[in-house]
């Protein structure tokens, strides 16, 4: 029996309409030159790691219910004594989202998670590295569905870092926002 290929929604909205819309604005001549969505890049400092070593394991499960994918906790490249830190002891989690779950990741961060930010009055459009890429934080990791408020005992920041193939900010940021990423005007 065939099995039916599940595609997120939006990455059919990419393939449907917003390449005909990036070639249009941009008159791209190939269609290979179309900026697209390379992966999502999501990491959680866990700053209180120095008195609790349990702490970025916790963190990681957390990381690892709202992305879908077991994260890496990443550890101390050298010790700094002023903040406690010795040398490869865990002090956070990442994780990088490619393929289906890099747009039902952002599916759910633009859609659930952004209005649900407390005095949320948009994504600053200025965000961009230069190559592309753009990096944004949040401060409470609750705003995710996936996460029970009731179990959680401390709130986590965590950045996320969206890649596009785009060559400058300007191409990626009409990119985001054909994905309706809501800038702020």
């Amino acid at each position: 029996m065939a099995e039916a290929k599940y595609e997120p929604r939006l990455k059919k909205e990419y393939v449907s309409r917003i390449r005909a819309a990036m070639k249009e604005q941009f008159s791209y001549k190939n269609d290979m030159m179309i900026p697209r969505l390379d992966k999502i890049v999501i990491n959680m400092g866990v700053g209180e790691a120095t008195a609790d070593s349990k702490k970025p394991t916790v963190a990681a499960a957390d990381l690892a219910a709202i992305a879908g994918q077991k994260p890496v906790i990443t550890k101390a490249r050298n010790s700094i004594a002023g903040f406690k830190v010795r040398e490869n002891m865990p002090i956070g989690a990442k994780v990088t989202l490619r393929g289906a779950r890099m747009y039902e990741f952002m599916d759910r961060l633009i859609n659930i998670a952004l209005p649900r930010v407390r005095d949320f009055r948009g994504l600053n459009p200025k965000s961009f590295d230069g190559r592309g890429n753009f990096a944004m934080g949040l401060k409470e990791h609750i705003v995710f569905p996936e996460i029970n408020y009731d179990k959680v005992d401390q709130m986590w920041g965590m950045d996320i870092i969206v890649c596009t193939t785009a060559t400058n900010d300007d191409e990626a940021r009409a990119l985001l926002k054909e994905f309706n990423f809501p800038f702020r005007q």
